[in-house]
C-alpha cells in the first residue's frame, strides 16, 4: 500500500526541490545568541525571535536551574487534574498586571491559544473577521470554530469597515489581527481597528507575539505603541520570543474569557502543562521588564541604524520600525541563493519564499537584538553589500 503513497509524497518533494522552495534546517551546535556554532564554525545569527537576547541570559539560567530544583522537571498532567502549580498562577497573574488585563491563561504555545480561542468563544450565530495575512496559526484557530468567516484586505480599514457592515444581523463580532505582522514587520493599525469595533460593536483580539516585552514605550506590546492599551479585549503571545525564547504562550483577556478557556478550550484541558522551568523563566522575564527598559531602547537604537544602514545601502525593505527588517528580492532562488552566500560570510540569514510569503514576495529576514553589538550590525551590513552586488541586488 505504501508504494504508490510514497511515490506521490516523493514527486511532491522533489517539485519543492525544484522550485527553489525547499526549507532546511541548520542545526546549532549551542545555545541561542547572536553569536551560535552552526557546521563546525561560529556566524552572526541574525534570524532568531530572540528580540531581547534573553535566550542565553545567565540570570535566566540560574533561574530554571533552581527551578528545576525547587517544582521539579514536569507535572504529568493536565491543569485542572492535577498539574497547576503556585507559579503557574503567579504567571498568570504577572501576564495579566504586565498588559493590564484582567486575567490571563497559560498554554503551551501561542498557537495553541489561537487554536483554543474561536471555537471556545463563537458559534454559528457569530462572524469572526480576519486580516488577510494573518499568521497560521490564527487561520487555523478560525477553521475550527464554527463561526462564520469573513476576511479583510491587509491593514485595510475601509474594507474592514465594509465587512463590519456586512456582518449587522451577527450576535457577536470579533475582529482578529496580528499586532506585527511576523513576515513583513507591518504593524496593525489598532487605533483605527479600536475605533470601527466601537462603531460596530465588535470585539478586538491581537496575536501580540512579535511584540510583547519589546515593542511600545515600556515593552507593554501593539496595544501600547498604537496608544489603545486597555481597549483591546483579547490578547494572546507566547514566551517564545522576547521572553526567554523557550515556549509557552498564553492569552490574557476579560475575566469572563478567561475563565470560559479554562473549562472548555481544548489546548488547554488535553495538553500537558507548562513546565515548571519555563515558568519560572517567564517570571523572571516580566520582573526584569518591569524594572528597566535597557534591553528595549538598545534593541530599538539598534534597529533604527540597520533599517538607515540598509536603505542607504540600495536595499528594498519594508518600511517601519520593527526589528523584523524583511529584504525583498522578489524571486524564491535568488533569496535562498543569497542567504547560502550570506552564511559563507558569516552572517546566518533565512530566505522565506512560497508559501511561507505570497508567491514572487520572497524575501530574506532579517531580526535585530538587543544581543547585536554595533559591529554586529556593521558586520552584516557589509556582507549584504558584497553578496548584494555579486547577486546584482544592489
Amino acid at each position: 500500500m505504501y508504494g504508490e503513497i510514497r511515490r506521490r509524497l516523493q514527486a511532491e518533494l522533489d517539485r519543492i526541490r525544484e522550485a527553489g522552495l525547499w526549507k532546511g534546517e541548520r542545526v546549532l551546535e549551542g545555545p541561542q545568541g547572536a553569536r551560535v556554532a552552526v557546521d563546525g564554525r561560529e556566524v552572526l545569527n541574525f534570524c532568531a525571535n530572540n528580540y531581547l537576547g534573553l535566550a542565553g541570559e545567565p540570570s535566566l539560567i540560574r533561574t530554571v536551574q533552581d527551578g528545576l530544583a525547587r517544582w521539579g522537571f514536569g507535572l504529568a498532567s493536565v491543569r485542572f487534574i492535577c498539574g497547576t502549580q503556585t507559579i503557574h498562577k503567579e504567571l498568570e497573574s504577572a501576564i495579566a498586571r504586565f498588559l493590564g488585563a484582567e486575567d490571563a491563561v497559560l498554554y503551551t504555545s501561542c498557537f495553541d491559544a489561537n487554536g483554543g480561542l474561536f471555537e471556545t468563544l463563537l458559534d454559528e450565530a457569530d462572524v469572526v473577521i480576519s486580516d488577510a495575512l494573518n499568521h497560521a496559526s490564527i487561520i487555523d484557530g478560525i477553521r475550527l470554530s464554527r463561526a462564520q468567516r469573513q476576511r479583510y484586505e491587509h491593514l485595510d480599514m475601509d474594507d474592514l469597515a465594509r465587512v463590519l457592515k456586512g456582518a449587522a444581523e451577527a450576535r457577536t463580532r470579533l475582529i482578529v489581527t496580528d499586532g506585527v505582522f511576523s513576515m513583513d514587520g507591518d504593524v496593525a493599525p489598532l487605533a483605527r481597528i479600536c475605533d470601527l469595533a466601537d462603531k460596530y460593536d465588535a470585539l478586538v483580539m491581537v496575536d501580540d507575539s512579535h511584540a510583547t516585552g519589546f515593542f511600545g514605550p515600556t515593552g507593554r506590546g501593539t496595544a501600547e505603541h498604537c496608544g489603545v492599551a486597555g481597549r483591546v479585549d483579547i490578547i494572546t503571545s507566547t514566551l517564545g520570543k522576547a521572553l526567554g525564547g523557550a515556549s509557552g504562550g498564553f492569552t490574557a483577556s476579560r475575566a469572563e474569557i478567561t475563565a470560559l478557556l479554562r473549562q472548555r478550550s481544548r489546548p488547554y484541558l488535553f495538553s500537558n502543562t507548562l513546565p515548571p522551568a519555563v515558568v519560572c523563566a517567564g517570571l523572571a522575564c516580566l520582573r526584569l521588564l518591569s524594572e528597566s527598559t535597557e534591553r528595549r531602547d538598545r534593541l530599538a537604537a539598534s534597529t533604527r541604524w540597520f533599517r538607515r544602514a540598509m536603505t542607504d545601502a540600495g536595499f528594498g525593505i519594508r518600511p517601519g520600525e520593527h526589528p523584523i527588517v524583511p529584504i525583498m528580492l522578489g524571486e524564491a532562488r535568488l533569496a535562498h541563493r543569497m542567504a547560502a552566500d550570506l552564511f559563507d560570510e558569516g552572517i546566518y540569514v533565512v530566505g522565506f519564499s512560497y508559501p511561507v510569503v505570497p508567491k514572487d514576495q520572497a524575501r530574506i529576514r532579517v531580526q535585530i537584538s538587543a544581543a547585536h553589538e554595533q559591529v554586529h550590525l556593521e558586520r552584516a551590513v557589509s556582507a549584504f553589500v558584497k553578496v548584494g552586488r555579486a547577486q546584482g541586488v544592489v
